[in-house]
């Protein structure tokens, strides 16, 4: 029975994210557990330094004003936190997962996901958070913090979900890709669903072997897989695909180099999941 980690934070993406738990666990057979995390608030809503600039009086007012503003803005955080976790809960009973928990927590959204990843097979979060409308080529700030700390599968939502029937695994042959492989074979929620795995780089004799491997894996856990090995950019190939295949759902390992590399020439995972509008599972 799988059992899934959603993360949540009340943005346009929660409601996929939902969807995507719903279809992750399989419906009635898997459990999802529900995670609203508050941020850290700043210790003080005050300023630094309020010397030389009022009155004892005027300092002392002030400062009990603002410490009522912190405790009234942290129960509204609350009292709408519960209320996200309450209408996420109700979706997905309604689509008829067997068992629901919510979590509710002040903090790190990283740590408390880490704390929770252990007992859990998968992790699902939105491509964006509350600034989805304002940011539309930025990613939510905590996706990569989330995907780079886990040792868990991510499923990265979309911002509306559609039925999956095919997917894609970009492999480069690297060990994520080969868990990747490894999870899709065991993985109820794929059954019956066709597949494509793609390799970009050079077609020669060890890749067509190796992807003929991974291709017999796919196939003895009830999988209709084909292979195909193409030169180019990777992420203009893997684009290219996605869209001409019909592709629903895409399937790669994440951030195989180094934080420095990425910064200086860019991130494959990183354009994929920007530019893609499927939902995206990565394996580190």
């Amino acid at each position: 029975m799988p059992k899934l980690l959603a993360l949540i934070d009340g943005s346009l993406y929660t409601q996929s994210v939902c969807d995507h738990s719903v279809w992750a666990a399989g419906g009635g057979d898997g459990s999802v557990r529900l995670m609203h995390v508050l941020g850290r608030r700043g210790a003080s809503s005050a300023p630094a330094n309020l010397s030389g600039t009022l009155e004892v009086d005027g300092r002392d007012a002030l400062l009990d004003e603002l410490a009522s503003l912190d405790e009234q803005q942290a129960r509204l955080a609350q009292r709408r936190g519960r209320v996200v976790l309450d209408e996420a809960k109700a979706r997905l009973e309604e689509a008829g997962v067997g068992k629901v928990e919510v979590t509710l927590r002040n903090g790190d959204l990283i740590d408390t996901a880490l704390e929770f990843e252990s007992d859990v097979d998968l992790i699902v979060i939105g491509k964006r958070g509350e600034a989805a409308d304002f940011a539309k080529l930025h990613l939510g700030s905590n996706l990569e913090r989330v995907v780079r700390s886990s040792t868990k599968p991510v499923l990265v939502a979309s911002r509306a979900f559609k039925p999956i029937k095919r997917f894609l695994i970009a492999f480069d042959g690297g060990a994520s890709a080969m868990k990747a492989v490894d999870h899709i074979s065991r993985n109820p929620a794929f059954s019956g669903l066709e597949g494509e795995i793609l390799t970009v780089g050079p077609d020669t004799s060890e890749a067509r072997s190796t992807l003929d491997r991974m291709v017999d894996m796919l196939k003895a856990g009830g999988h209709t897989v084909q292979a195909d090995v193409v030169s180019g950019q990777a992420d203009k190939v893997i684009a290219n695909r996605v869209e001409q295949g019909g592709i629903d759902l895409l399937v790669m390992g994440a951030y195989g180099h180094s934080r420095i590399r990425n910064l200086i020439i860019g991130s494959t995972t990183t354009e994929m999941i920007r530019s893609c509008l499927i939902p995206i599972m990565l394996f580190r």
